[in-house]
């Protein structure tokens, strides 16, 4: 019986099977209208399964706590917030536990005089001693070391240790609108370079006197973000035109001990908005001469880092992002005159991916490692800094998705990549090295599914976790130099999720707008589906053109499947104009966020109902959160004939409302008619569909009168919504507040029953 049973549980996870399709398409379906008890009975079997699988201990990932040695512990987490230790013998490829934990639960109340749970240690740093007899270890605020043959523990302050952070990469990149670290003081120690009076001087370290060496700088239009060339003879410097940036308000409403509003504000950039300018200069430290650089006004992402050519003090780089996100450029500069050359120039006539722009400099080589789009796919490049010729490294149609490292002894670079192995899903991730002359790639991953790899501290070792959004997560250790298995660590056990009904997710992919595109996503049941009924849609939507959302690792338990408890088929997809695809795919969103890829995302509804009718296409919600927000409302203003009722959190309805990095990296620079012809408030009148706003009073993400501007439109146009503002909230689907009445939203609009208040109490 129970190998009957745990067979009948498994297939419950699955998708729809040939029989069950066939029969659905041969009957008339009844749609799903459940009574109010009915209803009711829902709420409560979604809360209590809500409850019951935040018990259920997944392990789909484990965090490595990495040794000198090579070697590593882990917790294991078990049912009821207990937990499991494990020590892991790279080298011997042997796993055990670290220690008795009754015994060492003893020797901690022997020491401490507090009573703790054998499962219950929460030790949260370990480390051993170096003949491995002894452990030492942090719980709460005291320290402990403990003898692992006769489990004496005593209180310690010996708790020196090196830490090893193996989530991190390798190296790390400084993006663009971080400031740029400078130095006042020369290389060779002579010098200190700083700013008064709005002009450049220098003295000598330890000394008094000071050299003017600028004198047409002011306070209103001063020099500086000063830095030194390599010999301390010259110094870059900018003639800066400052702009004050331009804030933003919001009042708290419901501060405690108040009986007044609360005023906040706070620097806040929005599209079109003017950004202070940089003119660069090249300082003579021995004639005190100055040479303007011949090089167009930095308007954008601030003063540039200077990056000097290895063995000569006369060239060095910097780059230039333009505004509007149109051109990408490394200038080389000759301080001796000022003259300029393009070391890479990239120009384009939709969008360069900045957000992802990378580059590397090998000063050894003389060359730049560099990440570009401009062949149609997003791979790396090897640029020479003084020839300025390209070679690429990495070719085909699939996707660099980040660098790990650059080897540039071995010259090789480690990345990670989707899109490469055909017949799978082209968004998972794999770990790779290549040669810099683009041979040699080697797939450290090579199994089916999503990877996250971290690596030892010298990296001969690596933890691969790999799983799929329905498959669970498998987690091996290997060696680097030969990406041979040595053992498995961990795989998840599913077993106590399938028994509690859960239906597992299913993958779906359907042909996009243009007929060949295949539009990848996933669905989610309830888990007492009914095949012999058709139940309505609701989507989950975020179209923000800055990456691909759809999970693509185990996940099984998250909102999206919550929802479904209540008798939906709730679903994820990613359209055109998301990342990680190719730019054409990418470039969809261009001056178009209007767009949304909902051209794709109905067509794949649709293709959906059509193999399962149980998708009642004509009941179809969605909702959405930030840009997800705009995306929302979006659907029921412009699509209203197919989406009924939509959910729409702290959206930023107008793009000229918004941050302005964000918005002109896809709505494009100078701010032009097609930004409030695309505006969810220039369009209210379209409304077609029913409404639910949510908005934080204290968002600094989104300004909140981006919301409360749209609730003017629709009352000016005499449209019916619905509006929930959170006091004292930030950028919020309104918390469990607002999740649950989203949730009631959408039983009422699309079950057409109203939500259960305090009967889900009585029961």
């Amino acid at each position: 019986m129970m190998f009957l049973f745990s067979k009948r549980v498994l297939l419950s996870g699955l998708a729809l099977t040939f029989a069950q399709i066939i029969y659905a398409q041969q009957q008339k379906l009844e749609q799903y209208y459940p009574s109010k008890e009915d209803v009711v009975q829902s709420y409560i079997k979604q809360q209590r399964l809500d409850s019951l699988l935040k018990t259920i201990p997944l392990n789909a990932s484990i965090h490595a706590n990495w040794q000198q040695d090579n070697s590593f512990w882990y917790v294991k987490h078990l049912p009821d917030n207990g937990q499991e230790y494990y020590y892991v013998n790279t080298v011997k490829g042997t796993k055990e536990k670290v220690f008795d934990q009754q015994r060492l639960a003893d020797g901690i109340k022997t020491a401490t005089g507090i009573s703790v749970h054998e499962l219950k240690l929460n030790i949260n740093k370990m480390f051993f001693s170096a003949d491995g007899k002894s452990v030492t270890f942090k719980m709460d605020s005291t320290w402990l070391q403990c003898n692992l043959n006769t489990y004496q523990c005593a209180k310690t302050a010996d708790t020196a240790y090196n830490w090893y952070d193996s989530s991190r990469p390798l190296q790390s990149r400084t993006y663009r609108w971080e400031s740029v670290q400078r130095d006042s003081i020369s290389p060779d120690r002579k010098w200190s370079a700083f700013s008064k009076g709005g002009n450049l001087f220098i003295k000598q370290i330890g000394g008094d006197q000071e050299m003017q060496i600028t004198r047409d700088g002011s306070l209103d239009k001063p020099y500086g973000e000063f830095s030194w060339s390599p010999d301390s003879k010259h110094i870059i410097g900018y003639l800066i035109n400052p702009i004050e940036p331009k804030k933003v308000y919001y009042v708290l409403s419901s501060v405690p001990g108040t009986t007044r509003g609360q005023l906040r504000s706070h620097e806040y950039d929005q599209p079109g908005d003017p950004f202070s300018t940089y003119t660069p200069y090249i300082f003579n430290i021995a004639d005190k001469s100055k040479i303007k650089v011949d090089a167009d006004i930095i308007d954008f992402f601030g003063a540039p880092a200077a990056h000097w050519r290895k063995g000569s003090d006369r060239y060095y780089t910097y780059e230039k992002v333009d505004r509007g996100h149109q051109r990408f450029r490394v200038v080389e500069v000759d301080v001796t005159n000022g003259k300029t050359r393009n070391v890479i120039d990239e120009k384009t006539n939709t969008f360069i991916y900045e957000q992802r722009l990378y580059t590397r400099y090998l000063p050894d080589s003389h060359e730049i490692v560099w990440i570009t789009e401009k062949d149609g796919w997003r791979h790396i490049y090897l640029v020479n800094d003084i020839t300025g010729s390209q070679k690429l490294v990495t070719k085909g149609n699939w996707v660099v998705r980040d660098i790990d490292s650059v080897d540039s002894k071995k010259r090789e670079i480690w990345f990670t990549a989707s899109g490469i192995n055909p017949g799978e899903d082209p968004y998972f991730i794999h770990y790779y090295r290549i040669g810099f002359d683009g041979k040699n790639m080697v797939d450290l991953t090579p199994e089916k599914g999503n990877h996250s790899v971290v690596f030892s501290p010298d990296r001969k070792y690596y933890l691969d976790t790999y799983s799929e959004v329905n498959v669970a997560p498998v987690t091996v250790l290997c060696k680097t130099d030969d990406r041979k298995k040595i053992m498995q660590v961990e795989k998840t056990d599913t077993q106590a999720l399938l028994a509690t009904g859960l239906k597992m997710p299913e993958v779906f992919v359907a042909k996009g707008r243009d007929g060949k595109t295949d539009i990848w996503g996933v669905v989610y049941r309830p888990a007492d589906f009914d095949p012999a009924k058709s139940y309505p849609i609701i989507e989950y939507v975020y179209a923000g053109p800055q990456d691909s959302y759809v999970p693509k690792s185990f996940s099984p338990i998250n909102e999206m499947q919550s929802i479904a408890q209540l008798g939906f088929i709730v679903v994820q997809a990613d359209g055109m104009g998301t990342a990680n695809r190719s730019k054409a795919f990418h470039d969809v969103c261009w001056k178009n966020l209007i767009d949304g890829g909902f051209a794709d995302r109905i067509l794949w509804i649709k293709a959906l109902a059509k193999k399962y009718p149980q998708a009642d296409t004509t009941r179809v919600g969605i909702y959405g959160k930030s840009a997800g927000g705009q995306n929302s409302a979006q659907a029921v203003l412009f699509h209203s004939d197919f989406y009924k009722a939509a959910v729409s959190a702290c959206g930023c309805h107008d793009n000229r409302i918004d941050k302005q990095w964000w918005n002109e990296q896809w709505m494009g620079y100078p701010v032009g008619p097609h930004y409030e012809q695309q505006s969810n408030i220039t369009n209210a009148g379209k409304l077609g569909g029913s409404l639910l706003l949510i908005v934080g009073e204290a968002d600094e993400n989104v300004p909140p009168e981006s919301t409360y501007r749209f609730v003017d439109a629709l009352i000016k146009n005499n449209k019916d919504f619905d509006l929930l503002t959170v006091p004292g909230a930030d950028h919020t689907d309104g918390g469990p507040y607002g999740r649950r009445k989203k949730r009631d939203f959408f039983v009422k609009h699309l079950l057409n029953v109203d939500a259960p208040g305090r009967e889900i109490g009585e029961h």
